[in-house]
């Protein structure tokens, strides 16, 4: 049992050492890419709409 103590212990601080090494975007960086994943997002989702919905009405069309 004392070793698995330790051993979640020795994780937990390598963690936060692992942790303090990495390279943290600044607060522009990260709303600028946040912006730039939301517009990607939009112009998929507008693009997938539009070809399923021209795919309903070609489908509509072949079934009348």
């Amino acid at each position: 049992m004392d070793k698995r103590i330790q051993s979640r212990s020795n994780f937990a601080s390598d963690l936060i050492n692992e942790l303090k090494k990495v390279t943290w975007p600044s607060r522009g960086e990260t709303i600028r890419l946040t912006i730039i994943v939301i517009a990607i997002s939009l112009i998929i989702g507008l693009y997938i709409g539009i070809i399923d919905i021209l795919l309903a009405k070609a489908l509509s069309l072949i079934t009348k």
